[in-house]
């Protein structure tokens, strides 16, 4: 309840604009993914926005759509502190910040002091939130490599999910990756 959400909008990155994605499976499958992990919470919801629009998935783009679609609603971009710390180098970082109100879930390595270093010089930047969470350290790359070596990845991800990327191979999986404990 720290940000009084009344929706959470997950949105694919369609083509990423600052890094390859490790052993992308496509848009497509990342949308179906993101579509399992939160079918059962009415909360939630995806959006196309960036797989429908051609070129680089610039997030500053992506919240000028969705103020021009909603324009009386507040935008809250919600961001690992990996993605907050790299926040200067984005495409109009101060855009962003203007457009949404950016909240912050910390991870060991990055803490708000050190986010705040490395982003303290951005015009918008006070208006930053850090959530107050246990840290949890569950990346996706590290779920992906977890995937492709044949590891399990029950708890990292809801088990529809796990199921996908077995039965799917997404990410190189084998079968052992939704490895279920027995019953």
């Amino acid at each position: 309840m720290q940000l009084e959400l009344d929706k959470v909008v997950f949105i694919p990155v369609g083509e990423a604009p600052h890094r390859d994605l490790e052993s992308d499976p496509g848009a497509e499958a990342r949308l179906e993914m993101v579509e399992l992990a939160i079918a059962d919470d009415e909360r939630f919801e995806t959006s196309r926005v960036e797989i429908d629009r051609e070129g680089p998935s610039y997030t500053a783009d992506t919240l000028r759509i969705l103020r021009e679609a909603e324009p009386n609603d507040e935008l809250f971009l919600i961001l690992g502190g990996d993605q907050a710390a790299a926040l200067a180098s984005w495409h109009q970082p101060e855009q962003v910040l203007e457009l949404a109100t950016v909240a912050v879930v910390e991870r060991l390595s990055w803490s708000r002091q050190a986010i705040g270093i490395k982003i303290g010089q951005l015009a918008g930047m006070r208006a930053v939130r850090y959530l107050e969470m246990p840290i949890m350290q569950i990346s996706s790359s590290s779920i992906r490599r977890r995937a492709g070596a044949g590891q399990p990845i029950r708890y990292l991800v809801p088990d529809k999910v796990a199921a996908y990327i077995e039965a799917n191979g997404v990410y190189g999986a084998s079968a052992s990756v939704s490895e279920r404990a027995p019953a």
